[in-house]
């Protein structure tokens, strides 16, 4: 058995590249220690079922990335002493992350003091100690209720009965779909969507149809054709801020997809991850046909990925049943203590606070953006944090991510969202950078290169 294997993401760039990157984040989880011996590259080849080139090639990234070092006869260790980020820093060229698609962390939302005291007030209210132990699989009604009460805005009043909290929205998206959608299965999908879509579907053998895409997002009429022609169990939408492409549907257009849907007797799976961010956005599809629509809200893009928290509303009790039977399989439950402190948050007042300051920060960081990339062709939202931006004539994606990671950016391409065939267009989010300097330095260095041929990336970087 090799001593370290990388845990590498589908369609997360070059495998090199990607073999480097799992490197370093086990460099900085700690599952990867200073001094530690790495396993031969032979060996390590073999065992992904890559050429030895590809391995070599990862292995030369990471030592270029401070991570490693490599003694002539006795293979190669991770670096001892500061860490890769630290040596980057020191050396003025630190990689600036705008691949990460989470919301940024201003200083106005307070999240530290708030997560803090929040969890300190909730072990020391009375009764905080129940929040250790185990709970229902469908969260505690508290939590349920809270829930409904966060959704309220968007969807009106919410039974309690309809209402499922789940670790998150990956957690709830791959239980919604071992509920609709049993093996060999058909889900239709835009054809740029969700990667955690995608690797749940991979998992669990469902075929994915990939549905064309205008600006709005999903295309009625392909939808309806493909409903005929694939029989499809359901179909999966992100109606607002669609990642990647920041495409928000108009209420036209989600009625005309929730008429689609009853026609053809198939389900909604509504991702709604970043409806809380627009301070006006249309109503779910599921406010609009709560009888078929699975709708998912999660805390993790409108104030912080570390309240592993969503929610489910579903078309109805028996549903919400299956959906807990699945949870309580895969995850017995919620963690107690991130879903108390998340209705505290929404009970309070601070949840509203929190995500006002990201959208703030945002917006803020989209203006940036549209000062960095001036003549670039791309798509945003003004309140979200990512964009779409389609890639000058001279540029290839695969070239594009290589040169743009010698400069010191990282970057998603679109084979990471393309069910099908993929556009040379990358996403940039916005929110992964520790600040608006760090942002505005790698979206100037992101126009630089693009403003040059790969040919002429020597003169730059």
């Amino acid at each position: 058995m090799l001593s370290w294997t990388p845990r590498i993401e589908k369609d997360s760039g070059p495998k090199y590249l990607a073999i480097a990157r799992a490197l370093r984040a086990d460099v900085q989880s700690g599952r990867l220690r200073s001094g530690e011996r790495l396993p031969a590259q032979r060996l390590l080849a073999k065992a992904l079922g890559v050429d030895l080139t590809t391995i070599t090639r990862a292995f030369n990234e990471a030592r270029r990335m401070g991570l490693i070092e490599a003694n002539t006869g006795r293979g190669s260790y991770v670096r001892g002493g500061a860490s890769a980020q630290d040596e980057a820093d020191r050396s003025g060229s630190p990689i600036i992350d705008l691949s990460m698609n989470m919301p940024p962390q201003p200083p106005e939302a307070k999240l530290r003091e708030r997560i803090q005291d929040g969890i300190a007030g909730i072990l020391n209210a009375p009764q905080g100690l129940m929040h250790l132990h185990y709970q229902e699989s469908i969260g505690a009604g508290p939590d349920r209720a809270a829930g409904a009460r966060w959704l309220a805005p968007r969807l009106d009043a919410v039974p309690v009965d309809r209402m499922v909290v789940a670790g998150g929205a990956q957690t709830a998206l791959y239980a919604v779909v071992r509920v609709l959608a049993p093996e060999g299965a058909a889900l239709c999908v835009p054809d740029l969507t969700y990667p955690g879509l995608r690797a749940i579907a991979e998992q669990l053998r469902v075929r994915l149809i990939p549905v064309a895409m205008d600006e709005e997002g999903l295309d009625p009429a392909a939808l309806e054709e493909l409903c005929a022609r694939e029989r499809p169990k359901a179909v999966y939408c992100v109606p607002t801020i669609h990642n990647p492409t920041t495409a928000t549907m108009s209420t036209g257009r989600r009625e005309a997809i929730a008429g689609v849907a009853r026609r053809h007797g198939i389900k909604i799976i509504e991702d709604d991850a970043y409806g809380a961010l627009p301070r006006q956005a249309p109503a779910p599809i599921a406010a609009l046909a709560p009888d078929v629509t699975w709708h998912i809200a999660t805390l993790s893009k409108c104030a912080t990925p570390a309240l592993r928290t969503a929610y489910v509303v579903t078309p109805g009790l028996s549903d919400t049943l299956r959906l807990a039977a699945e949870i309580r399989a895969m995850t017995l439950m919620v963690p107690p203590l991130m879903a108390a402190l998340a209705s505290r948050w929404i009970l309070d007042g601070t949840l509203d606070d929190v995500t006002a300051a990201v959208r703030a920060e945002s917006a803020a960081r989209q203006a940036i953006a549209g000062r960095a990339l001036t003549g670039l062709a791309f798509k945003s939202h003004p309140e979200g944090h990512h964009l779409w931006l389609t890639l000058p004539d001279r540029w290839h994606r695969a070239d594009l991510n290589v040169y743009a990671r010698q400069s010191g950016l990282a970057l998603v391409p679109s084979e990471a969202f393309a069910v099908g065939p993929a556009p040379d267009a990358i996403r940039v989010s916005l929110g992964a950078a520790q600040s608006r300097a760090m942002l505005e330095r790698g979206l100037g260095l992101l126009a630089t290169v693009l403003s040059h041929g790969p040919g002429a990336l020597s003169s730059i970087v």
